[in-house]
């Protein structure tokens, strides 16, 4: 069931997101050669817990982590540790924090230094096509409209654009319904409603869609070892179009 938010229940959202939106802040900042994940996801932890917010994803499913993060291949759900980001390392931090009960969720793909052309443009045209399927998250579209927006950013590129995991509908819960996909047909899907919330992410491999999950149950890398790259924002469907919750 899709659950519309009512005003009083989108200031709470715009409060979420912004804290989620500053924690993804202040883990990219963090992103640099010798520092490890582990450190980053410490550093965002410690900054939802001082806005009097919880980590949306600690615990969550029992994952270990306040933040994911995922480096070069590995598409999502990547968990903190003790690896030691390096010179041209592409890093996707995904981090969401839970503020009076609604959930805020974001995410992006920061360069460790200097990153190669090819990374670059995997960067790029990931971070457009979200962008390109917000502009479609508009009052008595569907969801497919957003879907094939993001598709056909992506499209010129020839990248990969993973099938197995979509965006989704966010509010007192991390995960709702709909699922927003990151490829599909215009005019499909369920239709877009004021007062609706969703998070839109795609997640683009610079070779094939093709994921594979490793045995932690977690970890999700390319197929072919390629890079890969995501970038979300939570957006709320308005009578004046899309809104971005996760903004800072």
């Amino acid at each position: 069931m899709i659950v519309l938010k009512n005003s009083s229940e989108l200031a709470l959202m715009r409060i979420a997101g912004r804290i989620s939106a500053q924690a993804l802040q202040v883990g990219g900042e963090m992103v640099r050669p010798g520092v490890t994940t582990g450190q980053i996801n410490q550093k965002i932890h410690n900054f939802i817990l001082s806005q009097d917010a919880i980590p949306s994803f600690l615990g969550y499913g029992g994952f270990p982590a306040s933040a994911c993060i995922s480096v070069n291949d590995t598409v999502i759900h990547g968990i903190p540790g003790d690896e030691v980001i390096e010179e041209g390392d592409i890093v996707s931090i995904d981090v969401g924090a839970v503020y009076k009960g609604f959930h805020g969720d974001n995410a992006a793909t920061f360069p460790a230094g200097k990153i190669s052309p090819e990374a670059q443009k995997l960067l790029d045209a990931t971070r457009e096509s979200l962008y390109k399927g917000i502009e479609a998250a508009v009052n008595g579209n569907r969801v497919g409209d957003i879907s094939a927006a993001v598709e056909r950013s992506i499209e010129p590129y020839g990248f990969g654009i993973v099938r197995k995991f979509v965006g989704h509908g966010v509010g007192k819960e991390m995960h709702e319904s709909p699922e927003v996909p990151n490829y599909g047909v215009p005019g499909r899907g369920p239709r877009l409603a004021v007062g609706m919330t969703i998070a839109i992410e795609p997640m683009i491999n610079l070779g094939t869609h093709d994921v594979k999950i490793l045995s932690d149950g977690w970890t999700v890398k390319t197929a072919d070892n390629s890079l890969s790259a995501h970038f979300e924002h939570s957006v709320a469907i308005t009578e004046n179009g899309p809104v971005i919750l996760t903004k800072l």
